[in-house]
């Protein structure tokens, strides 16, 4: 068992989407009490033994622990489990999940839509359940298919230090209108085509910056703090900004970087032969997944310096999917 503070903090986290999961999926009793219901663990299958299936992710904290999270629940179902869990941007996700060099990976509804099927920005549906159906259509008619969405949802945002936000009053994206073109933007380097990134910013709130600079995505906050950027592209689901006033998010007052819940991508011959515990293992071990538990995890990795595999394997012991 964990033992720091965070791991202590997961727990009550955990237990508290337990209640919640529990509360909404069962009625009343004989005394009019709300009943609960908690995490069933992952049996496992003799039937799914030598089936292989390959988990990827792309480059980044959430995705190293969503794809651990996945890949050890699969492995506890009796499946045989490799791991490929840098693959970069979601471009190359995808051509490997098409090239059959992984089974799947998990991805983000908006970014899906966006990059994958050219979806205007403000034509990605808000529920995050008809983001989700309109995004497994798409992708059936690749020959692909995705799995129920994660209850948490994420999004890209413009942030910076509460210092700079006071000094240049910043609030909205907008109010960097008349500042962009003397402030130095750092971003992941995918940012520069993606439309709820840098296209966004140039094209919806016609910005212009001194310079956009690409980064690794480990560094989003480094930068910031050493003053080489004025503004980083930050995840609404990361640690720091729940932590800590340090940071400002900008408003997104055109709705320009829209949220979105993360979905399995897979392909759908790999469904077949996979058998049902496939999808089920998945969706099971994510309905924990709230915002706050997630952040958790990738603050226990990104500033507890835990790895990823360690961290997953504590949030699907501790919500009860393993012993």
């Amino acid at each position: 068992m964990m033992t720091s503070k965070l791991s202590r903090s997961l727990f009550a986290l955990i237990v508290c989407a337990l209640l919640a999961a529990g509360i909404a999926a069962c009625g009343d009793d004989d005394e009019g009490e709300e009943t609960t219901t908690s995490a069933q663990a992952i049996q496992e299958n003799p039937d799914n033994n030598g089936v292989e299936v390959t988990v990827g992710s792309k480059n980044f904290t959430e995705e190293f622990v969503l794809g651990e999270i996945y890949a050890q629940a699969l492995e506890a179902a009796g499946y045989d489990v490799k791991t490929d869990l840098n693959l970069g941007s979601e471009q190359i996700a995808l051509k490997a999940l098409q090239a059959g060099e992984i089974s799947g990976y998990p991805e983000y509804t908006s970014t899906a839509l966006t990059s994958f099927f050219d979806t205007e920005v403000q034509d990605v549906p808000n529920d995050p359940e008809e983001a989700a159906d309109q995004a497994k259509t798409n992708l059936e008619q690749e020959g692909l298919t995705s799995f129920a969405p994660t209850p948490f949802e994420d999004s890209n945002a413009v942030g910076t230090l509460t210092t700079t936000a006071d000094d240049l009053g910043l609030e909205t994206i907008s109010d960097l209108e008349g500042q962009s073109e003397d402030l130095t933007l750092y971003g992941s380097p995918e940012c520069r085509q993606r439309p709820d990134c840098l296209v966004g910013l140039e094209d919806d709130y016609g910005l212009t910056f001194k310079e956009f600079v690409p980064v690794d995505i480990a560094l989003r906050y480094e930068v910031l703090d050493k003053g080489d950027a004025d503004l980083s592209i930050l995840f609404t689901s990361d640690a720091q900004l729940s932590e800590s006033d340090k940071y400002t998010v900008l408003e997104d007052d055109m709705g320009v970087f829209p949220a979105g819940n993360v979905i399995f991508i897979t392909d759908q011959q790999v469904v077949d032969d996979a058998g049902p515990d496939y999808q089920a293992t998945i969706e099971q071990v994510q309905q924990n997944l709230t915002l706050p538990v997630i952040q958790e995890l990738n603050a226990r990795v990104d500033l507890d310096k835990e790895k990823p595999a360690d961290v997953a394997q504590d949030y699907l012991s501790e919500s009860g999917y393993i012993d």
